[in-house]
Parts: structure tokens; sequence; C-alpha cells
């Protein structure tokens, strides 16, 4: 692990990534092979190895049987807090972390992050209700987001009230302290949209934050409904606060810390800590670049339950690898949205 957290963030060739990162994820699998039985019985039905000469020969698990059972590769005295998933239609899953995995999670986090906002810290504002991450011994996805993203800013404010509505003299007085400046800001993609973007229509207010940047994630489902796509929801960002960086950004609780953030072109970039792979819904073979189909994500930082191989049910495309125009390395790529019967998820779609 050290390996990765000292090598660049998206300048690697992606043959030289993978070689590193593959050395990382076998480490894992024999970890999660001595330290999980659930796991160790999985690799055995499916005659895997815990030395992969490749990505595609990973043994992998599917994201939903985090909904089913609580996998785990510590001692239960060792768990540091749990995280939950929305659970919008279904089941949560719970996500079982140790301190040393929960500090990894908050610095790659970061590194990512700081690719795109540098390594100051800016004014952030959340679109979040502050009572959110109170509760520091177990977090819902929504909250784990926005405490993650919240040690990039400083002078944290949120948007917000308990009831989900915007606290207009909080949003008014940042605006007035920090118009014009560099700012951050920070919202799970429909709550951007519903708690402040369409109040603010709304109202016919616009807010004054041109050099800011906006990074947002999940929901996209509630928007697709209300025929809102990406490149609507940045034209909106730009109307009503003024806002020329907008990032989306994929995740989800099964790996936290490890984000593919969209990049200047509306790509979404693989970080030196993560990767990806894409198989036919039906026979799982590997796809190659242009063919949509499941993805799988791969990430270096799992190591108190073993989620570093995951097969989730959002479908997306392998865009490319090392040729993004935006200069960045490593591959890149599109998600599409569901597998037909996945139940709906979404971090900010645990708000009604």
């Amino acid at each position: 692990m050290e390996n990765l957290l000292v090598a660049p963030i998206f300048d690697l060739l992606q043959a030289d990534k993978e070689a590193l990162l593959l050395g990382r994820l076998n480490a894992l699998t024999r970890h999660h092979t001595d330290h999980c039985d659930p796991y160790t019985y999985v690799l055995r039905a499916f005659g895997w190895t815990a030395e992969a000469a490749d990505y595609g020969a990973l043994p992998y698990l599917a994201a939903r049987l985090f909904k089913l059972a609580q996998w785990q590769s510590v001692p239960p005295e060792e768990v540091f807090k749990v995280l939950t998933s929305s659970g919008t239609m279904g089941a949560a899953s719970r996500i079982v972390l140790d301190r040393n995995t929960a500090a990894l999670q908050s610095k790659v986090l970061v590194k990512i992050l700081q690719e795109f906002v540098g390594k100051q810290r800016l004014p952030m504002l959340l679109v979040e209700q502050p009572a959110l991450i109170q509760n520091r011994s177990g977090f819902s996805a929504r909250g784990a987001g926005a405490l993650g993203l919240s040690f990039l800013g400083r002078d944290h404010t949120y948007a917000l009230d308990e009831q989900m509505r915007p606290n207009w003299p909080v949003i008014e007085a940042f605006c007035d302290k920090y118009a014009d400046q560099p700012v951050l800001l920070f919202g799970f993609t429909f709550m951007v949209w519903q708690c402040l973007l369409e109040p603010l229509r709304e109202r016919g207010l616009q807010l004054p934050l041109t050099q800011g940047i906006l990074f947002h994630s999940g929901g996209w489902k509630k928007l697709q409904h209300l025929v809102v796509d990406n490149p609507a929801f940045k034209r909106r960002c730009q109307e009503l606060l003024g806002l020329g960086r907008v990032h989306n950004f994929y995740g989800m609780v099964e790996q936290v810390g490890t984000v593919f953030v969209e990049c200047e072109r509306g790509h979404l970039h693989a970080p030196v800590f993560a990767d990806l792979v894409v198989r036919d819904p039906l026979t799982h073979r590997l796809l190659g670049v242009g063919e949509p189909g499941l993805l799988q994500v791969l990430s270096a930082i799992p190591q108190s339950y073993p989620g570093h191989s995951l097969l989730t049910e959002d479908l997306g495309v392998l865009l490319g690898e090392d040729d993004c125009p935006c200069g960045r390395h490593g591959r890149y790529f599109h998600v599409s949205g569901r597998q037909p019967g996945a139940e709906v998820r979404g971090c900010s779609d645990t708000f009604q």
C-alpha cells in the first residue's frame, strides 16, 4: 500500500498502474482468505486462487452480498464503525471498518480529490443538514460521503435546516463572506437539485459563486425521472450558482474512499488506488472498450472486510485507457444505469 500512496494519482500508464495495483489486490485476497471464513468458502466453491495473474482472474463478490450478511476480516473488538448503505428499496449494506481502514479511506479520498481542487483548504458549503454527521460511531453512506469530503474544506457551512429546506440566512452569510472567491461545494446530486437549485429557481435568485467547485454524486435515478441529465444539471449550476466547475463522481459505500471523479471532458477516471473491468451481464466474461456491461470495481483500501473486488449491479462502458483528451492516464468510463431488476440505490435517495 505504501507504493500506491506515493504514486502519482493519474499519471501512471495503465500497464504500470495495473502491475502495481494487482500486487496489493492479491495481498488483500490472501488477507481476507486467512481472516474471513465465508470469503474462503466462496473462493473454494468457484475454484479461485489467491494469486491472480491479471484483473480478469481476480476473485470477486457480488456487491449485493453485503446486504445479506455482515462480512468482516477483523475480530469484534477491533470494529471501529459500521457504514450502512441507503437501503432505499430493500436491505442496507453493512460495511465493517477498523481504525486503520477508516484512516486509509480518508487519506485516499483526500489525495484523489486534491488532484482537482489543489491542497489549499477552501471555504466549504455543504448541501446538507448539520445533524447528518454527529454520530461518529456509525454512518449512512450519505453521512460517510459528507464527512469524507469535509476534510477538503474549512469554515464548513450547512446550507439546509433540519427539515431539509434552504437555510437562507446561512447561505446568504456564506455568499456575502466569500462572493467571487474560490470555494468548495458538496452535495448529493438529487439533493443539490431538489433542495438548492429548485428553490433558487422558484425564488428567482442566483448565488455569486463564480469561482466555486462542486462535487456531487448519487441520486441520478430520481433526476432521470424529472428528465434531468448531466449536461442539464451542469447548466442549471452555472445559471443559478455561477459555477464553471462541476464534477460528478462515482462511488459506493462498499468501497468508500476510492471514488471515480469526472474530468473536464465528462469522463469518469480510475485513480491509482482503484480500477474497474466490465463483464457481460449473463456470462461474466470480460468485455473490451466500447462494450457495455456490468461494472466490476477494484479498490486497494478494504482491509477490514473483503470488498476489494466487487461485481456491482451498475451498467457502464469502458471508454478507453491512457488516451482521454483531459490528459489523465489509466482507464476512463461511463455509467449508464442499473441492471434491469436491480434495487434502486443512491446516497441521496435516502432523502424522501
